[in-house]
């Protein structure tokens, strides 16, 4: 049997699985790549419920032929925080191949207390007119970058995204700015799925 890279998608507060796919609108694109997509039913954010959360990965495992060692991440506002968690908090159940966090509520220094993880490719998404979070993003991709052992000043990549040169392992290190506020799930899928596939 073919196993198949997965991207589990963690919902913003309030979403459903059903309103966090028409919210993200990643399915059709991301099979139509070769990937398996799963969509997590939000939860209210605690410790016990990202752990919940994070057994999600392990249950489709079950039912469909899923590559393990390429599990990747992605959501928005709550579902971004539990997409970043999920990567630098100890004793969770996986680690992910690579995340792309939509829009987390995680500031740097609340990051900044925490160990780094094993170093992986992340791509942090920041809305330009997120007055909820603002800024959070750059905050973000900057511990990314530090843990990553990146240059700490980020290079222009395209028109919406920065790199953070010279990380270990060449992992790639993206921060991506959309216009919109902070309910506006960014115009990026088909980037986000080219970062998963090159990672």
């Amino acid at each position: 049997a073919v196993k198949h890279p997965l991207i589990v998608v963690y919902a913003p507060a309030g979403h459903n699985r059903f309103a966090s796919e028409v919210f993200v609108g990643l399915t059709e694109p991301a099979t139509a790549a070769g990937f398996i997509i799963a969509y997590a039913d939000s939860q209210r954010l605690s410790l016990p419920a990202i752990k919940r959360l994070s057994r999600l990965a392990e249950l489709v495992a079950k039912k469909w032929c899923v590559d393990e060692k390429r599990v990747y991440l992605t959501g928005h506002s709550d579902g971004g925080t539990v997409a970043n968690a999920l990567a630098f908090l100890p004793d969770m159940p996986f680690r992910p191949r690579a995340i792309a966090p939509s829009a987390a509520g995680i500031r740097g220094v609340d990051m900044a207390t925490q160990d780094c993880p094993e170093a992986l490719a992340v791509m942090t998404l920041q809305n330009d007119d997120d007055q909820l979070f603002p800024d959070y993003g750059r905050e973000l991709a900057n511990w990314w970058a530090r843990c990553n052992g990146c240059a700490p000043a980020a290079l222009p990549l395209s028109m919406r995204c920065e790199s953070y040169p010279a990380c270990g392992a060449d992992l790639e290190t993206t921060l991506c700015t959309h216009p919109g506020a902070h309910s506006t799930w960014p115009d990026a899928n088909a980037a986000i799925l080219a970062f998963f596939r090159r990672n």
